[in-house]
């Protein structure tokens, strides 16, 4: 097949679409904050509506959140949907381009039938076509095209998870919605980079100096490190331990915090957060800890890789340029979480401290492709050579 010429009109539609996804993920974390994320408590309906006719005096209080944050997240589906047709539509042919369509198309109509038992069953569906993109990824076969599947089958089980996180009022599927929306995050800015001119061109990059494999290893290694970081975040959101301890750099005026049962008895006996309304255990408090621990060793990874590109490639190389960048993003990142202790949980910093740790999982995700890319590039040079 012969490749198809470059669209910067895809380009920038699969950046809107991503910048629309950070916004969506900025509204998730408001809705969490304001502690309205049971305020509509059916789904796929809304007070017995059909979600997209909910009369507009009713959107009051958490209800308004909650709402609003299922309306933009329907957007987002639809663009995702018209991103992956657009992109299935370019990369293939024939039998494949019609099926691929049609199946985006009924996907759609299904989605029509506000049933819940509708909606599982198209997202158990897009689970596997999610598997199988990632099987053909690994692969190393046409990546736009694989990814397209992924992203679009992802927003599908992505809004499934939200619906049954309402339905089934069970915060572990809070959790996995929150990581997963990140994750989605990083593979729509990675569909992002794939449409572009410049992602084809790296296999004509003539580095004079090039990352080892050593450096490729780190930035994924902090990444995913990111991704767990990301997981305890969501975990002490949902379980309101975001002020389990509430001074910052100390804890509780200590180095490490006493969690001892009578220690717990006097922090809940004198609490004036009424949002917090369960009780402090010694679980929260660990968990916060953790948090703090792996902030410090997120910290210290990514200077570790900005210092061995800059040793591998130079201060004014490209890529070290965009680790500082990624740096300083994290360093951003560490003050808006003790911002957040400082301000006793404001919702606004808190929501910019959720946007901010997406933004640093995508940039470092985004950057060890890359890196990954390049070193194949050597790879196969030497190969052929």
């Amino acid at each position: 097949m012969t490749r198809p010429a470059d669209n910067p009109w895809l380009s920038r539609f699969a950046a809107f679409t991503a910048l629309a996804t950070l916004g969506l993920i900025a509204m998730g974390g408001l809705v969490t904050s304001k502690g309205a994320g049971m305020a509509v408590p059916d789904w796929p309906t809304s007070y017995g509506y059909n979600m997209f006719f909910l009369p507009i005096s009713m959107w009051k209080g958490g209800i308004f959140y909650e709402h609003s944050h299922r309306l933009v997240a329907s957007g987002i589906g639809l663009l995702t949907a018209l991103l992956s047709g657009w992109i299935w539509a370019r990369e293939t042919t024939g039998w494949q381009r019609k099926a691929g369509l049609a199946g985006i198309a009924l996907t759609l109509g299904l989605i029509g039938i506000r049933t819940q038992a509708v909606f599982v069953a198209v997202a158990c569906v897009a689970l596997g076509f999610v598997v199988y993109g990632l099987v053909r990824l690994a692969r190393k076969s046409q990546p736009l095209r694989w990814c397209a599947v992924i992203v679009f089958g992802l927003v599908l089980v992505q809004g499934v998870l939200g619906g049954l996180r309402v339905t089934l009022f069970k915060s572990e599927l809070g959790i996995v919605h929150g990581m997963l929306a990140q994750l989605f995050l990083t593979l729509m800015v990675l569909v992002t980079l794939l449409t572009t001119a410049w992602w084809r061109n790296m296999f004509g990059l003539r580095l004079a100096v090039e990352p080892s494999d050593k450096a490729r290893r780190m930035f994924l290694c902090v990444t995913v490190l990111i991704f767990v970081q990301l997981g305890l975040a969501a975990t002490m959101r949902h379980q309101h331990a975001g002020l389990a301890v509430p001074d910052f750099p100390l804890a509780y005026g200590r180095l490490w915090p006493r969690s001892d049962p009578a220690f717990l008895s006097e922090v809940n006996a004198r609490r004036m957060d009424v949002r917090d309304f369960n009780p402090i255990t010694a679980a929260h408090i660990h968990l916060h800890m953790a948090h703090r621990i792996v902030a410090a060793l997120i910290l210290a990874g990514v200077f570790g890789c900005v210092w061995t590109l800059r040793r591998q490639l130079g201060a004014g190389h490209l890529f070290t340029r965009l680790a500082w960048g990624w740096f300083a993003l994290v360093c951003g990142q560490g003050l808006l979480g003790a911002a957040t202790v400082w301000t006793n949980k404001a919702a606004d910093v808190a929501t910019l401290h959720v946007v901010l740790g997406a933004t640093c999982l995508a940039f470092g995700g985004v950057l060890t492709v890359c890196l990954h890319r390049l070193t194949v590039h050597r790879i196969n040079a030497h190969v052929l050579t």
